[in-house]
């Protein structure tokens, strides 16, 4: 028996046909560029034969891509269906995910309604960042995560917002020579707006330190090895400044994705919940309160 096609690998490829190109499909999917080239290149080569090709700058299907993007479609939506009939409305484990930006206030706030709603559910929580998330939900091993948004082609329901800022060790000094920024490993949404806001205003800019984590990431910054611009719920650490000298950069919204298949009332709850904390959090920083 022939090996079985990996349908995430479908899906990226059904997403560049979507998207009209591998840089919108990854965005679409919260993944890096290269992940999106891999997942391409595998299927290929579990094929033998050519899906996608370089057309000048950008890319196109070849005649055997557009046919396997067609019963691509067919097969993913039987899976989807498949799901949506036999994986119960209301199993006995929720697994959520969720970044650390939203995670200290919001998790035990999602955690009370959905075990109001479901009190005899287990329910699984899971810490990481928003490509990872996303992943995990589009591959089934998560049932909801909460991520960053910012991308060009957005996933799942936006539910809040969180504001940004510049923020580093409180002897940090802007001056008009290169900038030193530190940064989240890519992919990264926030290290891509920095890095492009930053040229704009004309500064040289090079990535000093990054991390993975959140907390990796503000130990650099209190270090004095550079700024960094992230999200915040409410005041910053004060071990951190906010650096005013550079222009605000808005908000960047926070997305619930949802698992195909789930159930819709579970979806809705979490929607619901999520929604009330952050417009809480918005009336409470209108009023000043931390």
């Amino acid at each position: 028996m022939a090996d079985p096609l990996d349908l995430v690998h479908l899906r990226t490829l059904v997403a560049i046909a979507d998207t009209g190109g591998f840089r919108r499909a990854a965005d679409a999917l919260h993944l890096s560029q290269p992940t999106v080239s891999q997942h391409v290149r595998l299927l290929e080569r579990r094929l033998k034969r050519i899906l996608v090709e370089k057309d000048g700058r950008g890319s196109r299907f070849t005649s055997d891509g557009e046919r396997f993007v067609l019963e691509a479609r067919t097969l993913l939506g039987a899976h989807d269906r498949l799901l949506e009939r036999f994986v119960a409305a209301n199993p006995g484990r929720i697994s959520i995910g969720s970044t650390e930006h939203a995670a200290d206030r919001l998790l035990p706030e999602l955690l009370g309604v959905l075990r109001g709603a479901y009190p005899d559910v287990y329910l699984h929580f899971r810490i990481d960042r928003s490509t990872s998330l996303a992943e995990s939900v589009i591959k089934g091993a998560l049932d909801l995560a909460v991520v960053l948004g910012g991308s060009a082609e957005p996933l799942g329901a936006e539910v809040g917002e969180l504001q940004l800022r510049w923020v580093a060790s409180p002897d940090w000094r802007l001056s008009p020579g290169p900038i030193s920024l530190v940064a989240f490993e890519e992919p990264c949404s926030l290290r891509k707006r920095a890095l492009h806001r930053l040229a704009e205003l004309g500064y040289d800019v090079t990535v000093a330190a990054e991390s993975g984590t959140l907390d990796g990431v503000m130990a650099a910054a209190q270090a004095g090895l550079g700024i960094a611009l992230l999200p915040f719920h409410a005041a910053i650490p004060q071990t951190l400044t906010e650096v005013s000298d550079l222009p605000a950069m808005g908000c960047i919204d926070v997305r619930l994705v949802a698992r195909r298949g789930l159930g819709p009332d579970i979806e809705l709850t979490a929607v619901e919940a999520i929604t009330t904390h952050y417009r809480s959090v918005t009336e409470r920083q209108l009023k000043g309160v931390a």
